[in-house]
């Protein structure tokens, strides 16, 4: 199946669901990462029964802390 993650084309398995996908792509500390499927931010207790389909246009955001002296 394709999707874009990040701005970028991918190919993946099909029948994922968000919390599958940050598996398959190794996604570092993913109690962390926000998720942004097709322009809207999906709640994190929903990852598990959302699901990806065919040109599908994910994001993963990574809110870091941080600000100026």
């Amino acid at each position: 199946m394709n999707i874009t993650i990040n701005g970028e084309p991918e190919q993946v398995g099909s029948n994922l669901s968000i919390a599958s996908l940050l598996e398959e792509k190794k996604v570092e500390s993913p109690d962390m990462v926000s998720v942004q499927l097709n322009g809207e931010i999906i709640d994190r207790t929903k990852y598990k029964i959302t699901e990806i389909i065919e040109d599908d246009s994910i994001e993963f955001l990574y809110f870091m802390g941080g600000g100026a002296f």
